[in-house]
């Protein structure tokens, strides 16, 4: 058990956690939630002893030992891949060393034989025999090939650093896991693989992430930073959000008898409580969603921005063709190759690709940004777009405009009564208020670039729009907000995203990119990811990549 003990922290006049008390049991996964500089990061680093409360203290039961994933990607740089990860597991790697110390001197004494037989039994109980084995799986189930092991971590592609870290952090089955954005970087089949491996953990996980499929995968528990204090609801993300709607909605009906509420609180906890899952985090969430007493359910003090986009005109039957449309990367490989496709009327397209520069690039040239190597496209004349690029560097270039004077840039000429009024409304929408729209944007934060970047985008009344990562920088509020504007969006949308969540609950329609064509399916991402058919088809596409590439 860790337990949290009257923590309170403070950097100068600002006071980020104010008497936090919290225990963390034995059995559960702790989903940690809160807006952008709430302080879930921090809060972390207090548990693991990195930083100091101002006040309190953090108790761990005697004997448990801690593991956190490394935040500082060239921390190991000049250790072997394999002894990066054994390093995870800090007694045994002690041990390990002072072992072969002893092996390795020219003048072994008896005494040094009496000590290397001390080391040689607690070697053994520590699973010490099986250790380099037990890590190589590791890695190998995260997808860092036997190849790397004895490479220096300087020396391995920086896309495997986390994976590396990822495995340091797993290795030995800690007793208490901590865990910041573990699955950044991920690929869904990572991803997949390490939501299975926590789902069936029976220690202590605590993370902090921004993916909601992988809360609702994981966590038993939210804990959540709001208004300097931290207070655990039972259940997962989608649980406390939904919940937390509930109550806050039965909070405003004041006609409604409170026996009916609470009979929709029962409907509403028994619904997410018969959940399928074997795991052993599922069963242990639903045992205490069973216990859960009506009362802990809370409205939640979240604000949500106002995502709502308007259409203009309704989009057509001709949307847009794409013809043999190629394009390679600078060094010569093949991004895409071949790509054709009909976007037709109610489509909503989640793009999915092994390399993100193809989904980046294939954005970029049908929005008009960069050219393709061959091939053609045509949209057509009722499209407006709305396009949230990956990189928004380019729109805040000079960074001496205000938010107001920003967004004045990108109304369309046929708005004429552009006042005050009307440009603070969509700032307003997305949480910008009072004297912050006076705020120049060289000063913004990324996630606040991200919803200046939805207010241009909302201001135009596109019926398509295209979404590149568009879930980056943003805190799960605004993450939510944007989800539901783009269910509920009646135009087309084209979308790339790293939020699973995101992909599943939007696209009708995948279409992946490949080095040598397309695949193309009328399906949810879900549907898409577990088909066989469609695994056979990429299997046979990457077969043909090096025809492509010559």
């Amino acid at each position: 058990m860790i337990s949290v003990n009257h923590i309170s922290l403070s950097f100068g006049k600002r006071v980020l956690f104010d008497e936090v008390n919290l225990s963390f049991n034995k059995g559960n996964c702790y989903g940690v939630i809160g807006a952008n500089g709430a302080g879930k990061s921090t809060f972390l680093k207090i548990l693991s002893g990195e930083i100091e409360p101002s006040k309190g203290s953090v108790e761990i039961t005697p004997g448990e030992r801690m593991a956190v994933l490394k935040q500082n990607h060239f921390e190991f740089d000049e250790c072997t891949v394999l002894n990066s990860v054994l390093m995870g597991h800090q007694h045994l790697w002690n041990l390990i060393q002072e072992r072969d110390a002893i092996y390795a001197k020219s003048d072994f004494s008896e005494a040094d034989g009496m000590r290397a037989a001390e080391l040689e039994a607690e070697f053994g109980e520590m699973g010490g025999y099986t250790a380099e084995s037990d890590a190589a799986t590791l890695l190998g189930e995260l997808g860092v090939r036997e190849e790397y092991h004895q490479t220096l971590m300087k020396d391995i592609p920086g896309n495997f650093k986390l994976r590396v870290l990822l495995a340091q952090a797993l290795f030995g089955n800690p007793d208490i896991l901590i865990l910041d954005e573990p699955t950044n970087d991920l690929d869904v089949g990572t991803i997949s693989w390490l939501e299975n491996f926590l789902a069936d953990y029976e220690n202590i996980v605590i993370v902090v992430s921004h993916d909601r499929h992988f809360l609702d995968a994981v966590c038993t528990h939210v804990a959540d930073v709001d208004r300097r204090k931290i207070k655990i609801y039972t259940g997962n993300y989608s649980f406390w959000y939904e919940s937390s709607q509930l109550a806050a909605r039965q909070l405003s009906d004041k006609n409604k008898k409170t026996e009916d509420k609470r009979k929709d609180l029962l409907e509403f906890i028994a619904r997410f409580s018969a959940n399928a899952s074997k795991s052993k985090q599922a069963t242990s969430r639903k045992k205490a969603l069973e216990k859960l007493v009506l009362e802990d359910i809370e409205p939640s003090n979240r604000r949500y921005p106002g995502i709502i986009f308007k259409q203009e005109r309704e989009v057509g039957n001709q949307v847009l063709n794409v013809e043999k449309l190629s394009k390679r990367a600078d060094d010569g490989r093949p991004l895409f190759h071949n790509v054709s496709f009909s976007v037709s009327k109610g489509d909503k397209i989640a793009f999915f690709a092994k390399d993100h520069l193809a989904l980046t690039s294939f954005f970029e040239i049908i929005n008009g940004t960069i050219k393709a190597d061959n091939g053609k496209y045509e949209w057509g004349t009722t499209i407006t777009k709305g396009y949230l690029p990956n990189d928004n560097s380019a729109f805040f270039e000079g960074g001496d405009l205000t938010l107001m004077d920003w967004l004045r840039q990108f109304v369309p000429p046929n708005v004429t009564d552009v006042d005050e009024p009307f440009l603070r409304g969509f700032l307003g929408k997305m949480l910008f208020s009072g004297d912050e729209i006076l705020k120049k944007v060289n000063v913004l934060s990324g996630g606040e670039k991200v919803r200046c970047m939805i207010s241009r985008m909302m201001i135009q009344n596109p019926n398509l729009v295209i979404l590149d990562e568009p879930t980056n920088h943003l805190d799960l509020e605004s993450i939510q907000a944007f989800n539901e504007s783009m269910v509920n969006f009646k135009g087309v949308v084209l979308l790339t995203s790293h939020d699973h969540t995101f992909m599943q609950t939007v696209a009708n329609r995948v279409i992946e990119l490949t080095p040598s064509g397309i695949i193309d399916r009328l399906m949810s991402f879900d549907e898409y990811l577990l088909d066989e058919r469609v695994k056979n088809v990429r299997e046979e596409m990457f077969k043909l990549k090096e025809t492509v590439r010559g």
